[in-house]
């Protein structure tokens, strides 16, 4: 584990230092350990979320809800698709092992 060199400086009231230093003691950690680990988490969780969005300029927004409302007639590999769904009871088979789950 690296040596923590950086600060981050919070103001807080008092009631919501002891909120968070009660809390802490609920779990055996220090103020500064249960905070730290729960705004982690939390910024885990938020930048993980943003690099999942997808991000469309207005031109791509217009032409994406296009397509969707306006789908092209579905392709002849699309109608052969949907004919192994149907005839395998609505259960996907791959046709090639690289394309089986892990």
């Amino acid at each position: 584990m690296s040596t923590k060199r950086e600060r981050l400086h919070l103001r807080l009231d008092s009631a919501g230092k002891n909120l968070i230093e009660e809390a802490a003691a609920c779990q055996h950690k220090t103020a500064s350990e249960f905070v730290l680990s729960l705004a982690l988490a939390a910024a885990e969780k938020v930048v993980t979320t943003h690099r999942q969005s997808v991000r469309l300029s207005d031109e791509d927004w217009d032409r994406f809800c296009d397509a969707l409302e306006n789908p092209p007639a579905p392709n002849a590999a699309l109608l052969n698709a949907a004919g192994h769904y149907k005839a395998n009871g609505g259960i996907c088979k791959p046709h090639h092992a690289s394309l089986l789950p892990l």
